[in-house]
């Protein structure tokens, strides 16, 4: 199923993140397009880069709060493919915040093409026990208020050499 901008749109608004990053080679399978479950590590580092954006620390929230945020469920939908070189655009929102888990909804997208969706949900869980805990209330002030800081691009930009 191919999806154009004139069937369906990326999500936009304060609690949405728009993710670019490049495919590498070593991102594709042998008959060169994005291997089914690189879209789950691509979905990873937007996810990544947007607590990052709302001012959430993962290193610092392990290491002093004793938290880590684990993945608990996946379903992703496959639409179309994405190849060596493309530029892609991951977009993520919060479909879901509970005491102890986060419902994540992405997608990524080529050029107004949507490629692939997914739903994933991040439960909160103790550095020692592996048990779930509490989101700490500064992370859900932080999730609450959605992503506010700059965050650099991963796609390479050009470098002149003199």
């Amino acid at each position: 199923m191919n999806m154009s901008t004139s069937e369906h749109q990326p999500a936009t608004g304060p609690l949405t993140f728009d993710w670019p990053l490049r495919v590498y080679y070593e991102d594709t399978d042998a008959g060169g397009i994005v291997f089914y479950a690189n879209y789950l590590k691509f979905f990873e580092r937007a996810r990544t880069e947007w607590l990052r954006a709302c001012g959430i620390d993962q290193r610092k929230l392990s290491e002093s709060d004793g938290v880590l945020f684990v993945v608990k469920r996946t379903a992703v939908e496959y639409s179309a493919p994405a190849r060596l070189d493309d530029v892609l655009h991951v977009v993520s929102r919060i479909d879901r915040l509970g005491r102890a888990s986060v419902d994540f909804h992405q997608e990524a997208w080529r050029d107004g093409v949507l490629l692939a969706s997914g739903e994933i949900r991040v439960a909160s869980v103790s550095l020692a026990s592996i048990r779930p805990v509490g989101i700490p209330g500064s992370v859900l002030a932080g999730l609450r208020r959605g992503p506010h800081v700059e965050c650099a691009s991963t796609v390479p930009t050009p470098i002149s050499f003199k």
